[in-house]
C-alpha cells in the first residue's frame, strides 16, 4: 500500500510517498516558489537527489509535476497513479470540529473553509492542495491530519482567554495550539524509547524550529500548549514575537501611525530572534554571531530565546505536578546540542544529568540524560 502525503503551503508543496509495508518513504521532495517563474522541485528517491527547474503557476500544476516525477525518469518509484492507494494532507486549522484524522468529504471541506478566518495564511493553501488532488486523482480517498486536533483534549481552563466569553461563543476566540502532529508523534516515540505506556507518563514536548511550540502531554493527552489562537503566541521564534503585552500592538499603531496589517507583519515576520538581533531568523547565524563574533544583539536574542523555553517547560512541570520526559524535536531541537544543554541546565533539580556525549548527536533519536 502506498500513501502519498502532502503539506501544501502558500508557495511550496512538501511531499512523501510512503510504502506502508515498511512505513518508509519511497520518495520525498519539496517544490519551492509555487506561483513564480523560477520554481524548483527537489526530489529524492533511490538514494539520489534530483533538481528540476520549472515554472509552476498553481498548486494543481505543481502536484501534476510531482506525480509525473514519481512515475518517470530517474526519480520514478511507481508505474502509474493506480499504484497510489490514498492521499494524506497536513491541514493547519480545523477549529473545534475534529479531534482526529478524517476522510476529506464535502462536509469536512466546508468546515475547513469556515476555519479560513482562523488561519488565513495556511488553510487556503491546504485546501488548494486537496482540491488539486481531487481533480488529478478523483478516485483516491483523501484524509486530513490537523495541526489543531491533538490539542482538542485541553480543559477549558487551559484554552479560554480572560476576555468576554461572548467572543469565544461568537467567533471561536480560544487557544487552539499547533504542531499537534509533531507533539503527538514525538511523545509516542518517547514512550516507546522508555519502554512504558504513554498512558502512564507526563511528557513535555519541545518542537523548536523557526516556528516553535511546547506541549504538556499527560497520559497521552495534550493538557496545554504554548501556541494559542494563532501560531504567534508562545515562545520567541525565528520571526514571530511570541508572548507580548497585548497593549503593545495598540501602542505601536498610535505612536508609529501603523495599520493593523502593518503591525501584524511586524509581529509575525520582523520580530523574534530576527527582530532582537537585527541579523537573521536562522539560529545557526545567531549562534555564529553570538559565540564567534561577540555580537551582543545576537547573544541577547539567543538568551531571550532560551529563557522563554525554560519558563514554559517550568510552568508545565508545575501544571502536571512533575514530568517523566522532556523531548526535543524540530530543526533546532534535533540539531542544537548547545541550546539543549543551555535549556536543561535549569532542570537538574528533576534528578538527571546531561549525557554530554550523547547530546552532541544531531538529528538522531537518542536519550541525552542519565539519572543521578
Amino acid at each position: 500500500m502506498n500513501v502519498l502525503v502532502f503539506n501544501c503551503g502558500s508557495s511550496s508543496i512538501k511531499y512523501q510517498l510512503i510504502d506502508m509495508t515498511n512505513e518508509h518513504p519511497s520518495a520525498v521532495g519539496l517544490l519551492e516558489r509555487v506561483g513564480e517563474d523560477n520554481s524548483l522541485l527537489k526530489h529524492q528517491a533511490h538514494g539520489k537527489k534530483n533538481k528540476i527547474n520549472c515554472s509552476i503557476p498553481t498548486h494543481k500544476e505543481g502536484i501534476s509535476l510531482i506525480l509525473d516525477t514519481l512515475m518517470q525518469g530517474e526519480g520514478r518509484v511507481i508505474d502509474s497513479i493506480d499504484d497510489i492507494d490514498s492521499i494524506g494532507h497536513r491541514v493547519v486549522h480545523a477549529g473545534e470540529e475534529f479531534s482526529g484524522s478524517v476522510l476529506l468529504t464535502d462536509e469536512v471541506m466546508a468546515a475547513l473553509n469556515k476555519c479560513i478566518p482562523l488561519a488565513p495564511l495556511h488553510n487556503p493553501a491546504n485546501i488548494m492542495g486537496v482540491d488539486a488532488c481531487k481533480e488529478l486523482m478523483p478516485t483516491k480517498p483523501q484524509v486530513g491530519v490537523f495541526d489543531t486536533a491533538f490539542h482538542q483534549t485541553m480543559d477549558p481552563k487551559a484554552f479560554i482567554y480572560a476576555i468576554p466569553y461572548k467572543y469565544y461563543e461568537k467567533h471561536g476566540v480560544r487557544r487552539y495550539g499547533f504542531h499537534g502532529t509533531s507533539h503527538r508523534f514525538v511523545s509516542a516515540e518517547a514512550a516507546k524509547m522508555a519502554e512504558k505506556s504513554i498512558n502512564d507518563l507526563k511528557i513535555i514536548s519541545c518542537h523548536l524550529g523557526n516556528g516553535a511550540s511546547i506541549a504538556a502531554i499527560q497520559h497521552g493527552k495534550s493538557i496545554d500548549t504554548s501556541m494559542g489562537f494563532t501560531p504567534l503566541e508562545g515562545l520567541v521564534m525565528g520571526t514571530r514575537s511570541g508572548d507580548i503585552d497585548p497593549a503593545i500592538p495598540l501602542f505601536l499603531q498610535q505612536v508609529e501611525n501603523l495599520s493593523c496589517s502593518e503591525v501584524n507583519t511586524i509581529l509575525n515576520k520582523k520580530s523574534g530572534v530576527k527582530g532582537i538581533s537585527n541579523l537573521s531568523s536562522d539560529m545557526r547565524d545567531i549562534e555564529q554571531a553570538a559565540w564567534n563574533d561577540n555580537n551582543k544583539s545576537a547573544q541577547l536574542a539567543l538568551d531571550t530565546y532560551h529563557y522563554h523555553i525554560i519558563k514554559y517547560i517550568g510552568s508545565y512541570v508545575a501544571a502536571m505536578n512533575g514530568v517523566d520526559a522532556i523531548v526535543f524535536t524540530g530543526g533546532v531541537g534535533e540539531n542544537g546540542p548547545e541550546s539543549r544543554e543551555e535549556i536543561l541546565k535549569n532542570f537538574t533539580y528533576l534528578g538527571f544529568e546531561l549525557d554530554k556525549e550523547n547530546n552532541k548527536l544531531r538529528g538522531k533519536r537518542t536519550e541525552i540524560s542519565t539519572l543521578n
